[in-house]
């Protein structure tokens, strides 16, 4: 699994490299804070796998990075292989 750090995600941005920031925390947490990005719970994830472009980098998070390695492992199992794990999750960013 490929992962990702805070200092790798802000060299990206400040390269203006495309990537797609997907929060896989429930509603309420992205709601109370998030660092951007589109939020699909990871009990809705499947069902709503067709939001999540396969054509660029998708960097996923959530707390502490345990649902996100959760969501990547469901993902690659069908078939996307773009995907990155925010290390430690925003926990790290904080």
């Amino acid at each position: 699994m490929r992962e990702i750090n805070v200092a790798e995600i802000k060299k990206w941005e400040n390269e203006d490299r495309a990537f797609f920031l997907l929060d896989v925390r429930e509603e309420w947490e992205h709601k109370r804070f998030n660092i951007g990005g589109t939020n699909i719970p990871l009990s809705e994830l499947m069902q709503q796998k067709e939001q999540i472009p396969k054509d660029f980098p998708v960097i996923i998070y959530c707390e502490k990075g345990i649902r996100s390695q959760i969501a990547i492992q469901r993902l690659q199992g069908i078939g996307f292989q773009n995907l990155y794990n925010l290390k430690n999750g925003i926990a790290a960013r904080i």
